[in-house]
């Protein structure tokens, strides 16, 4: 971190309020992702973070953005396609559902 420029900055200890934002990533992580996956090793643990964390700013719809994702995508109509496809994330966990042309 510190080649980065980032400084650290201890908070007391069990004091979750001092920093809600990092509290609140962690408490959604462990709630949407981690309590229903095993975690086998630490490669794995990465794997599994990096898969939800592409879920999380690509699919997932947030209300703070007007129900739209951190990385915007169009707004598809009915007349796009004709079936709608289900997109797996984290083997099942969580899915992204889009329109295509059979």
């Amino acid at each position: 971190m510190r080649e980065l420029g980032i400084r650290e900055r201890i908070i007391d200890k069990q004091s979750p309020w001092q920093n809600v934002y990092v509290e609140r990533a962690i408490w959604t992580v462990r709630r949407e992702c981690l309590s229903h996956v095993i975690i086998l090793s630490a490669r794995h643990l990465r794997r599994i973070l990096t898969e939800y964390v592409d879920y999380y700013n690509s699919s997932r719809a947030h209300l703070a953005l007007d129900q739209d994702c951190p990385i915007h995508r169009p707004v598809q109509s009915i007349n796009e396609g004709n079936s709608v496809v289900k997109i797996p994330y984290l083997g099942g966990l969580h899915h992204r559902y889009e329109r295509h042309v059979a």
